[in-house]
């Protein structure tokens, strides 16, 4: 099989996984910036430390690192098309992409969504380089969480809601 097939068939595979949607925010002296990303997962809880992955290629991964702290707000339902605009699908400026939703400053000076299911802030303790992409593990400092609201998932490259039992 050649590279480009490879890389469709992993592509393809992974459309089936499912996964979270969160944006990624930042701000400080590089900038403030934010990215819709699927693949962040957490990595222990002894310290609290998640791991996001992005293109090294985006705008955003240099400011992220050059900013150092980071915001991970996990989206609920009812925020699909902010999901779009993070993702770049609206054609809307990095400016833009805040307006329209409520954001609060976090403690380490972050944009944090009011509507996010959870916000995670932490600093990035390291990074490591894997083929296009970095893997940016992230220390966590602080933690919201709400009761609340439906899941947002990624899946069959489309957004689905993700309903929460009731209790």
């Amino acid at each position: 099989m050649n590279r480009d097939d490879t890389r469709t068939q992993f592509r393809n595979a992974m459309a089936s996984l499912g996964a979270a949607v969160n944006v990624i925010t930042t701000d400080g002296s590089h900038g403030r910036c934010g990215i819709t990303a699927s693949a962040v997962c957490s990595v222990t809880d002894t310290p609290p430390t998640m791991l996001v992955c992005i293109n090294q290629s985006s705008y955003v991964h240099d400011v992220l690192h050059g900013n150092g702290h980071v915001c991970i707000n996990v989206l609920g339902a009812r925020s699909q098309e902010l999901a779009r605009v993070f993702a770049g699908m609206t054609g809307c400026s990095m400016e833009e992409r805040f307006d329209g939703s409520a954001w609060q400053s976090g403690q380490l000076g972050v944009p944090v969504l009011d509507d996010a299911i959870t916000s995670l802030e932490g600093s990035i303790v390291d990074s490591k380089t894997v083929g296009s992409h970095s893997v940016i593990f992230v220390q966590i400092e602080s933690i919201a969480t709400r009761d609340d609201g439906d899941g947002l998932v990624y899946f069959g490259r489309q957004f689905h809601q993700l309903a929460r039992e009731a209790a």
